[in-house]
């Protein structure tokens, strides 16, 4: 387990950073680049946008070609249609790297994104060479699908939780009260029909690729909070074990939103992750 020292002035600085400026793609992708060198691509999780990455957008360009995009329904993307499944999600990633003229490159997801970039890693063969996968699900336990499933089956009629959210991806701890703000706004911005696509597509789609880890042949992180209640650690060393260059890194006392309460540690993993396999080039 690693263990994060107070995060509140990396928190206040994604704050004071606020919104960050976006080009689009020909197909409507919103995205904000940094940075020059290998290129890494951020995928945000549901309810969120590409500000969520500040804190490892502002370290890791400084090394690397650094883009986060906004998923399809949120920030300044286009929508995916209604009935969109993870399958979708995943052509749209493809979709945008084809847009960006982007031919080989490493991607970390949180979150959906996490179940987006993993797809994306399964099924797009060398044109993946590093994922990371942040907070992400695998395989729910019949209580935990259920819940989840009967959550996305509210939002088309109670509109966007906030309150849900906040309540299972934050503890009480006063370092994570700036994210914990932060990401209440965040919730109050999104498109609650691209939303709501997303969160279906969220909800049943931790399955869909649960079997495709084997098949993931460059270096696979899988990060979790030790007290993340869904996307669990238990989750992360299942699928670290699965996957050739697999391995798992547990934060402990923190949840859901990890890069953003623990962004120094983040960080350090996600760097080492980077520098992975650079001695076999």
């Amino acid at each position: 387990m690693l263990t994060a020292r107070s995060s509140k002035d990396a928190a206040a600085a994604t704050s004071a950073a606020g919104a960050l400026p976006r080009k689009r793609t020909a197909s409507g992708t919103a995205y904000h680049e940094s940075g020059s060198g290998e290129p890494l691509v951020l995928i945000h999780g549901v309810g969120m946008r590409l500000e969520a990455w500040a804190p490892q957008i502002a370290f890791l360009s400084a090394g690397h070609r650094v883009i986060a995009v906004d998923m399809p329904g949120h920030g300044e993307s286009a929508k995916l249609a209604a009935g969109s499944r993870l399958e979708e999600f995943v052509a749209w990633f493809g979709r945008f790297l084809d847009d960006m003229a982007i031919e080989m490159t490493n991607v970390a997801g949180h979150s959906m994104g996490a179940l987006v970039s993993g797809g994306a890693a399964a099924t797009f063969g060398e044109r993946i060479s590093r994922v990371a996968y942040l907070n992400g699900v695998y395989r729910r336990d019949p209580e935990a699908k259920a819940a989840v499933l009967a959550r996305a089956a509210a939002i088309p009629v109670t509109g966007v939780d906030k309150e849900g959210p906040l309540a299972r991806w934050f503890g009480d701890d006063p370092d994570s009260l700036v994210a914990r703000e932060l990401t209440r706004e965040w919730l109050s911005l999104v498109d609650p029909e691209g939303y709501a696509v997303a969160y279906a597509a969220f909800a049943g789609g931790d399955e869909t690729y649960a079997d495709r880890w084997k098949d993931v042949r460059g270096p696979a992180l899988f990060l979790t909070g030790s007290d993340d209640p869904n996307s669990t650690p238990l989750m992360a060393t299942q699928m670290a074990a699965l996957a050739p260059k697999g391995w798992a890194r547990i934060v402990e006392g923190h949840r859901h939103m990890v890069n953003l309460t623990a962004p120094d540690i983040v960080n350090s993993l996600l760097a080492e992750w980077l520098s992975f396999g650079e001695d076999e080039r």
